[in-house]
């Protein structure tokens, strides 16, 4: 950014690195700072754009899965009906149809029949659609030709799938060109965006943006902490909502996809002061650079439609990432109840018959994004002396915990009913772990403590962590501990992938032996 008269040394990888530096470096006194309460306009906007959303890449994606199962299935029908192969003929069919309609897929990927404005345009797609449908029966002709056994299959059968499928795909085109139209009219598909930044650069950088055919972008409205002789309330329309503070609650409220930068490379000190405040969002981070006189290389950018935007942040664990992410959650945590159930009713009797009280205890935690969410253990304190709000941490000797509960802690068997939690959505099995609400140490907030405490909440909280198997786990009396597990965090959500998570879950049992700071 010093060089900023010589694109070609530019890279915005240096302001992430200085982004890094001053949240690593930081004393902490801002972070503790209370949410500025929201006006009651930008609350109002805010509730609008609670609903969750489809980003354009998971809608084609489901797109392109429907079309690969369709096709097999129609090739498969036809088949059934009309060859009826014996049992040992079956895999080969099997293996064509599969090849088939995978090479299909391909084939209209590479004619661009996938992007959303070609989804809209159907009619005028139809003809890419059918040649790719054409060239995919082509290649298959030929492998047939060249393995000398094409004689083999029936002719009706390859005709009647191309016929079929070609029928499917018009008709489907069509059904989803509306279907588009539909969603985007209701909101279920936008990516929905806030400009931070107001005056002559967020009025042409809006006007770029709704200008564009096939638009997916909804604006939601303005933030800017200049007053009003440099940022007028009304920006093109749309109204300025308020402070950068406040944009931290609005997009802890509302389901926002996108905060786009309105501002000049050459403001680096304003950027990075705005990003100090932004960056533990989950939310992409994009700087405009449409209207700057400077041009890097293409790879350098990101578009949003025409429009070049320079990438800051990207949302951790997004689109089909938390897809994956979700179906891993779901499968191992059935896995571990069919495992973990004798344990678990072991450990619930064991609760009821040694002290009175419920099972369960249910503790408020932040939850992703800054969420509160009711997190489950079994109780391992007397109810009289429990410590919902977690404000005094559990120490060793503690007299609040009963002797069944001190087990229960130092095996971590408390924790196993946050598989629910898991199950419900509101959990990940790894990830930062979920905090009490009012959890401190020293009096202090753990947010008072650590600057960017907040960015932990950019996925999902977890059962285990990266945190917990690297022996940060259990009380927390002193900064260093909560500095240390937060940074362990923040490097999980930066390094993030399924086979970390795989490793963090299949090293949790062997790392859980290490007792010393659980009580």
């Amino acid at each position: 950014m010093n060089q900023i008269d010589r694109p070609e040394t530019f890279d915005t990888e240096a302001l992430r690195k200085k982004v890094s530096e001053i949240r690593t470096t930081a004393d902490g006194k801002k972070a503790g700072k209370s949410p500025t309460p929201l006006n009651p306009l930008a609350r109002q906007i805010a509730l609008q754009f609670r609903v969750d959303t489809y980003s354009p890449s998971m809608i084609t994606g489901l797109i392109r899965l429907l079309d690969l199962c369709a096709l097999f299935a129609i090739g498969y029908a036809i088949n059934t009906q009309y060859v009826r192969p014996a049992l040992q003929d079956l895999p080969v069919y099997l293996a064509i149809l599969a090849f088939g309609s995978a090479l299909a897929v391909i084939a209209m990927q590479i004619a661009d029949t996938y992007q959303v404005p070609a989804l809209r345009a159907w009619l005028r797609m139809t003809p890419r659609i059918l040649a790719a449908w054409t060239a995919t029966f082509g290649t298959i002709a030929l492998v047939l030709f060249f393995l000398k056994s094409g004689h083999l299959y029936s002719r009706v059968w390859v005709g009647g799938w191309f016929a079929a499928g070609a029928l499917f795909l018009v008709a489907e085109r069509a059904f989803i060109a509306y279907s588009i139209r539909h969603w985007s009219r209701n909101g279920t598909m936008e990516r929905r965006a806030v400009i931070v930044g107001g005056g002559t650069p967020a009025r042409d950088l809006i006007r770029t943006i709704e200008h564009q055919p096939d638009n997916d972008i909804r604006i939601c409205g303005i933030f800017d902490d200049r007053d009003e002789r440099r940022s007028p309330h009304v920006i093109a329309g749309y109204p300025k909502l308020g402070t950068v503070d406040e944009l931290v609650e609005f997009a802890r409220l509302a389901r926002i996809d996108m905060l786009i930068f309105s501002l000049p490379l050459t403001a680096e000190k304003r950027i990075l002061e705005l990003l100090r405040k932004l960056w533990v969002l989950p939310v992409d981070i994009r700087l405009a650079a449409h209207a700057n006189n400077l041009r890097f290389r293409p790879r350098s950018y990101s578009h949003v439609g025409q429009v070049p935007m320079l990438d800051i942040f990207d949302k951790p664990i997004a689109d089909w990432d938390s897809v994956a992410k979700r179906c891993f959650d779901v499968f191992f945590s059935i896995v571990a109840l069919i495992l973990l159930w004798p344990v678990m009713l072991v450990a619930a009797i064991a609760v009821k018959l040694t002290s009175p009280g419920p099972i369960i205890f249910k503790q408020h935690r932040h939850g992703f994004n800054n969420e509160i969410i009711e997190v489950y253990k079994f109780r391992s304190m007397y109810t009289h002396l429990s410590d919902p709000s977690a404000r005094n941490a559990v120490s060793k000797g503690d007299p609040r915990v009963t002797p069944v509960g001190r087990f229960l802690r130092k095996s971590s068997i408390d924790e196993l009913p946050q598989i629910f939690n898991v199950l419900k959505g509101e959990l990940s099995l790894v990830g930062p772990r979920p905090h009490a609400v009012l959890a401190q140490t020293h009096n202090r907030t753990y947010s008072d403590v650590v600057e960017g405490y907040f960015a932990r909440h950019r996925v999902k909280p977890g059962v285990t962590g990266w945190a917990q198997i690297n022996g940060w786990r259990g009380e927390i009396d002193n900064d260093e501990k909560i500095r240390f597990r937060t940074a362990f965090d923040l490097y999980y959500i930066e390094n993030w992938s399924l086979l970390l998570d795989l490793k963090i879950l299949f090293l949790t049992p062997f790392r859980l032996l290490n007792t010393e700071n659980a009580y």
